[in-house]
């Protein structure tokens, strides 16, 4: 049976990095690609990085029931076909979600369980001060979106509970070679 790996946690974590790191190492693993409604930040192409959708398709496709998850963070939609992750399926691959806790929920609860396994790993920050510090050197948001982000990032990780795994990713390669265990 194939497997769903679905990593949630705060902006800032770490989880893009790790996820980068363990498609590179991993070739069975794969990864779905979301869309989401926001902006590309410089070097991110469409398709690569996300599905960048203007609102109206955005909701068109949601009221068309072609998303597996989705959720409105930090003002913009995300969300994850369907059809994307069952095309990686059935190419015999595992699937690899960089979501929100509120999309793993929603993954969880929606993907049928006799399709794939489904084994949710959150990451989360050794400190919310670590945590300011990463966002503001990433130098990719002005000081009201970290703040914003930083204040959202304690609700998020009460929800660290509902994964599986949860992974303290204070240094980047102990962090890897734990969810390469994961994986294995």
């Amino acid at each position: 049976m194939n497997r769903l790996f679905v990593i949630s946690g705060p902006s800032g974590a770490g989880k893009s990095s790790l996820c980068a790191a363990l498609l590179k190492d991993c070739p069975k693993l794969k990864l779905s690609i979301s869309c989401t409604t926001r902006m590309p930040r410089p070097g991110e192409k469409d398709g690569r990085e996300y599905h960048f959708l203007n609102v109206k398709s955005f909701e068109k496709q949601k009221n068309n029931g072609a998303f597996l998850e989705w959720a409105k963070v930090h003002d913009h939609f995300y969300g994850t076909r369907q059809s994307d992750v069952l095309a990686v399926l059935e190419q015999g691959d595992d699937v690899l979600l960089e979501i929100d806790w509120q999309g793993a929920a929603q993954v969880a609860e929606n993907m049928p369980e006799e399709m794939v396994e489904i084994i949710r790993i959150f990451i989360l920050p050794p400190s919310i001060e670590s945590l300011r510090e990463r966002l503001v050197m990433r130098g990719q948001d002005d000081a009201e979106v970290v703040e914003r982000r930083v204040a959202a990032a304690a609700a998020e990780m009460s929800h660290a509970g509902e994964a599986h795994y949860q992974l303290i990713n204070d240094d980047f390669n102990e962090s890897l070679a734990t969810l390469m265990k994961l994986l294995e």
